[in-house]
């Protein structure tokens, strides 16, 4: 019996057959490739940016929520999709970058595959908006499992393409419980935009988590290289660049080029950061990496390391980039001879900047460390600080600027209308305008310094004060808007001051304006026509003054012998043949009301004082004002009194007119008709006044901080009116 057992223990387990080979579904094989492709949000948001930089934007825009779990929201102006691609565009394997293998051999765009926005179909939530040139409107289509879940909804949309990816990896719980720390996540999303942000210097990037009010990243797209590594990197960095190049024109070793920026020995941080485009594609390259770190081994001091930025341009035969699910790494012919090439011009070229080294020393000052008065003893309550100080309760600020709860928009629900998200918001607008512009940069023009002197001499400080310290409450009505300083709350009419910021801006910009491009140019002799209907129905021409026709052509005449004028000093073009092609960009992300741009036009050749050169430009910069300023839009509010304004003529709606007790019936039955109601027009009517209020609150009043010195004589016109005071609210309140 035992000699049996033994026997069976060493034949040991039975042989079992092979398991058999069967098939995945479609379903699970395109899951487990959206995991090789997405592997991190940071993996989606580099896909969509480089979708978006294949699509000729100029103005790439990022908001993330949660780390990118929660939202990805990319929006860019390039030339959008066709509403026909639209049913396949988040097919696996559909792109429009390629169409044979063989093309592979000479591809330049950053996207190949067509397997990103399908990856993100089977792993999130995708819906993409977007608007090509030249259709009145866009479309709005939502994608799962990369399929349509419905057909494309037309929908208002700006130039461009918005994709939003929501919840990320819902249905890889594994995965998703893997990101642990949110904020690695943005950090590496903000390293991804910034990489691409310093080598596309002549596209706008920015991003910002969902909700902030300021932007972690944002260059403008007209500056050099060096203030785009300034704007991302910072100025410890941007002021230690040193410029590199090698090149190799040998077919038989490498054939190459390569223009950077490294860090001179008088920089260095803990951890070595490499920017490294090859023909345009962020990649990295462990071998170059590695030689350049050798350089300055023999430089920086111990545990130091280097900034480098490189673009390397090869001929597209010479490069794989096909060869990593992410394209993040390519295969190169003759790698080793382009890494030795551009290793011997790094060394080089520090050799050549490593005569002087700087080292920076902190000096003890006499009596620093004397932190109070001798004079002064320290109480109780400084010792602990200030937070044991209490405040008195009528005199306590509830909300301040910093803070964004106490605005009304934190306590009401709207509907949110399309394309507001996606803009740009008070941290874009604000880094822009500082990068750009110095607002004490001037022409050398007497009479411009002279205007820019009143601005600043004619300062009211209290206001002044109020306009940097105030927190936005939300609009009263149609002009006013409610703003808290300290505790005191004030109605400010929004057009004057609007007016005042943007006349300031003229001139403090005169001669340094960026365009804004017309899509299609104005004709100005039939802008001149319009203006001149608008001031027959106000009144102000009448048929003794002349043919409208003989006083346009006249107008036009005059507006194109001051073309020259008008284009050099405030970004005004008019051609030869009276077509107006630019506007000035007074406001970043602001565009001005072009239902106003006739009544523009008719100031220009009827306002402005053509023959003194202060008065000129002044008369100028106050038309510009005037034109950029925060009107009310032409179509009536649609959400107090205005709404009749939108109501169908019974005329229209019915050929058989009812009799007046039938249409008491019918107002009874259904006293809100909605079939009496213009909807298009109310659209573009809601469109247009919520945008005026996203417009005041994210771009007009940060600019306000930023800019506006407000004149004396707005403390008494009635422009700044004080409503409440929390102090003697609460005397009122004791003596109830």
């Amino acid at each position: 019996m035992a000699m049996t057992m033994e026997l069976d223990a060493l034949e040991g387990p039975p042989a079992r057959e092979p398991p058999p080979i069967r098939r995945l579904e479609e379903s699970v094989v395109n899951r487990i490739a959206a995991g090789e492709v997405i592997q991190r949000p940071f993996s989606a948001v580099k896909e969509l940016v480089e979708n978006s930089i294949d699509a000729g934007s100029t103005s790439i825009s990022v908001v993330i929520k949660d780390g990118g779990l929660k939202l990805i929201h990319v929006s860019d102006n390039g030339h959008g999709i066709r509403h026909e691609d639209l049913p396949i565009l988040c097919e696996r394997h559909t792109t429009s970058k390629l169409s044979s293998y063989e093309d592979l051999q000479t591809i330049s765009s950053l996207g190949f595959r067509g397997e990103a926005l399908a990856s993100m179909t089977f792993v999130a939530h995708v819906t993409v908006t977007t608007i090509t040139e030249g259709q009145t409107h866009g479309y709005r289509v939502s994608y799962k499992e990369g399929v349509m879940e419905q057909e494309p909804r037309p929908c208002a949309a700006v130039k461009g393409t918005q994709i939003m990816v929501e919840n990320l990896f819902y249905n890889v719980a594994a995965r998703r419980k893997s990101f642990k720390n949110l904020s690695d996540e943005y950090a590496r999303i903000l390293d991804v935009i910034g990489r691409y942000a310093i080598h596309k210097i002549n596209v706008s990037f920015s991003c910002k988590k969902h909700g902030d009010s300021r932007a972690d990243i944002h260059t403008t797209g007209v500056g050099s290289r060096t203030d785009a590594i300034r704007s991302v990197y910072g100025p410890a960095v941007a002021r230690e660049l040193v410029e590199v190049t090698a090149s190799d024109n040998e077919p038989s070793h490498s054939v190459f080029k390569m223009e950077g920026f490294i860090s001179s020995a008088n920089y260095s941080a803990k951890k070595t950061t490499m920017v490294l485009f090859i023909n345009d594609r962020l990649v990295e390259c462990t071998a170059l990496k590695r030689a350049i770190e050798v350089v300055y081994s023999a430089i920086l001091p111990k545990a130091s390391k280097p900034f480098i930025y490189m673009s390397i341009l090869l001929p597209p035969e010479h490069v794989d980039v096909n060869v990593h699910p992410t394209k993040r790494e390519v295969s190169l012919l003759n790698q080793e001879s382009v890494v030795d090439n551009i290793q011997n011009a790094v060394e080089a070229k520090l050799m050549q900047s490593n005569t002087t080294r700087t080292y920076y020393v902190q000096k003890t000052l006499p009596g620093a460390s004397q932190v109070i008065n001798s004079e002064e003893e320290e109480s109780p309550s400084q010792k602990l600080g200030t937070k044991s100080q209490k405040v008195p309760v009528h005199k306590m600020v509830r909300t301040d600027s910093s803070n964004p709860a106490g605005r009304i928009h934190a306590f009401l629900q709207k509907k949110p209308v399309g394309g507001q998200e996606s803009q740009g918001d008070l941290a874009v607008m604000r880094c822009a305008v500082r990068q750009r512009r110095n607002p004490k940069e001037t022409a050398d023009l007497t009479s411009i310094q002279q205007l820019v002197n009143a601005i600043d001499c004619n300062t009211h400080s209290g206001l002044l004060d109020i306009i940097k310290q105030c927190t936005y409450v939300g609009m009263a009505d149609d002009i006013l808007a409610l703003l808290q300083y300290k505790t005191q709350l004030y109605l400010i009419n929004v057009v004057k001051l609007s007016r005042e910021l943007m006349y300031q801006q003229a001139v403090r910009r005169f001669a340094h304006f960026n365009a804004i491009q017309l899509s299609n140019p104005a004709p100005v002799f039939e802008l001149l026509m319009i203006a001149l209907d608008e001031e027959e129905q106000a009144g102000l021409w009448q048929e003794s003054d002349g043919p409208k026709d003989e006083i346009a052509k006249l107008n036009m005449q005059l507006l194109e012998k001051k073309a020259e004028l008008l284009a050099e000093y405030f970004g005004i073009r008019i051609d030869k043949q009276g077509n107006l092609h630019s506007l000035p960009l007074v406001l970043d992300q602001y565009t001005p009301d072009m239902d106003r741009l006739p009544r523009f036009v008719w100031t220009l050749a009827n306002d402005v004082d053509w023959d003194e050169e202060k008065e000129c430009f002044e008369s100028l910069a106050a038309s510009v004002g005037d034109f950029y300023a925060l009107h009310p839009p032409l179509l009536p509010n649609p959400s107090g009194e205005g709404l009749k304004f939108y109501q169908i003529s019974k005329e229209k709606c019915s050929i058989e007119q009812p009799t007046a007790n039938e249409q008491q019936n019918i107002d009874q039955e259904n006293p809100a008709n909605e079939t009496n109601i213009d909807q298009e027009l109310l659209a573009e009517a809601e469109t247009g006044w919520a945008q005026r209020e996203w417009t005041i609150q994210h771009v007009l009043f940060p600019s306000m901080k930023l800019f506006l010195k407000p004149p004396n004589h707005m403390a008494n016109d009635g422009t700044f009116v004080q409503v409440a005071c929390l102090e003697k609210l609460f005397k009122i309140f004791e003596r109830c």
